[in-house]
């Protein structure tokens, strides 16, 4: 061995028109209409998040092609599954949301719902909240709070859609969050494979809507949305598509 520290090999750089073609072949794929301004402000939003990274570690992820498959595709993917509950005038809280995931992506492609961001680290709060100014979302909102700490109506309007992307188990998100849900809500799963074992922990009083799998864009791995709500719900199951 020399004593020499090996330099980590750096990633490529973004290619802004790269992504930009990526980003409508995957909208495509998805059956997404995004239309100019929706287009721009994902693809500014994946700026705002290499740049940000870069220095507040808001993400494992650091190569920027995989951070434009592995977050915005992703988040991406789950936004036709979702359309039919994102109700015009509705909110939708996005517990444990990191850098705005799925959430940002959900401002951006829902301006007819507002979207409450949730995590308990200053840093990522913040950077929502840059998010909200830079890109002009006034849909979009962040709090610096625990989940359960928070009030209806007092922080935030009851959720049409409580959504989360790698939170924590099933019964430990639905335990959390089911005093912000609204009496026609649902909670929203983003998991990767099916977890069999967290559906069996769930508690009585919650049903399964719908398990949906998706495809995402250029993303070789599983990944699925669970869509629940309270048992005495009496709506019909989500399509599956």
């Amino acid at each position: 061995m020399t004593g020499r520290m090996r330099r980590a090999t750096p990633h490529p750089a973004a290619d802004p028109g790269q992504d930009r073609d990526a980003l409508r072949a995957a909208a495509a794929d998805l059956s997404l209409a995004l239309d100019d301004t929706a287009q721009a402000r994902l693809l500014g939003y994946l700026a705002l998040l290499r740049k940000w990274n870069a220095v507040y570690n808001l993400t494992a992820i650091r190569d920027p092609q995989a951070m434009l498959v592995q977050h915005l595709f992703d988040c991406l993917a789950v936004v036709p599954a979702l359309q039919p509950y994102l109700v015009a005038g509705g909110t939708v809280v996005d517990v444990g949301s990191g850098g705005g995931l799925p959430g940002v992506v959900l401002a951006v492609c829902a301006p007819q719902v507002t979207v409450h961001c949730v995590d308990t680290v200053g840093k990522k709060a913040a950077f929502v909240t840059q998010v909200r100014a830079e890109l002009g979302l006034p849909n979009l909102c962040a709090h610096h709070a625990r989940v359960e700490e928070l009030q209806v109506p007092r922080d935030l309007p009851a959720a049409c859609v409580v959504v989360s992307r790698a939170f924590s188990s099933l019964a430990q998100f639905v335990a959390l969050t089911r005093h912000l849900l609204a009496p026609e809500g649902v909670w929203a799963a983003m998991k990767g494979v099916m977890p069999l074992d967290e559906l069996a922990m769930l508690p009585a009083d919650v049903r399964m809507l719908s398990a949906i799998t998706l495809a995402v864009p250029r993303l070789d791995a599983q990944r699925h949305l669970l869509l629940l709500a309270p048992s005495d719900d009496s709506r019909s199951p989500a399509s599956t598509p």
